[in-house]
C-alpha cells in the first residue's frame, strides 16, 4: 500500500522564528500545531513582533501571505488601529501570518521599504512586497483589503 506525501506549507513560529512544515490540507485543524523547536502553538492568532534582525527570516520561513504593521509607540492611529489588526490576526490565523514592526526600533527595515507614513500594512508574498496601505483601519477594511489583494482563500 502506497502513501502520498500531502503538500505541506513552511510557517515560521511567531516566538523563536523556527521554520515548521504543516499538511496544507489541515491548516482548518491546525488549533493543535506547535512549534517543533519551543512548543508554541503556531495558530495562537497573534501578530509575530519582528525587528530588524527577525524581519527577513520570518518572512522566508512562511509561505503563507504575510501582513506586516509598520507602526511606532507615539502614534494615535497606530493605538486606535492596534486592537483591529490583533482580531484580523486571530479571524484569519490559517490565511494569513500577521506580524508587527515597530519603526522606531527597526530603523533599518522601516528605512528599507521607504515606510513615510504610519500605520502602513504591507502585504508580502513569496517574500515579497505584493502590496500596502498606509492610514488606520478596522477589521472589517483589513479584510476586504486582503481579499482584493488575493490573499485570502476562497
Amino acid at each position: 500500500m502506497t502513501t502520498e506525501a500531502q503538500p505541506k506549507l513552511l510557517l515560521a513560529c511567531i516566538r523563536c522564528f523556527t521554520a515548521n512544515r504543516v499538511p496544507a490540507a489541515r491548516l482548518n485543524e491546525a488549533e493543535a500545531a506547535k512549534c517543533g523547536k519551543c512548543g508554541a502553538p503556531l495558530f495562537d492568532g497573534k501578530p509575530a513582533q519582528l525587528d530588524d534582525a527577525s524581519f527577513d527570516d520570518f518572512l522566508r520561513r512562511t509561505e503563507l501571505p504575510v501582513l506586516v504593521d509598520f507602526w511606532a509607540d507615539w502614534c494615535g492611529p497606530c493605538h486606535a488601529m492596534a486592537p483591529s489588526f490583533e482580531k484580523a490576526s486571530q479571524d484569519l490565523r490559517t490565511q494569513v501570518r500577521f506580524a508587527k514592526l515597530n519603526t522606531e526600533t527597526a530603523q533599518n527595515t522601516a528605512a528599507r521599504f521607504e515606510i513615510r507614513s504610519i500605520p502602513t500594512i504591507v502585504l508580502f508574498k513569496g517574500a515579497k512586497e505584493a502590496a500596502r496601505v498606509s492610514g488606520a483601519m478596522n477589521v472589517g477594511q483589513i479584510t476586504q483589503w486582503l481579499k482584493q489583494q488575493g490573499a485570502l482563500r476562497a
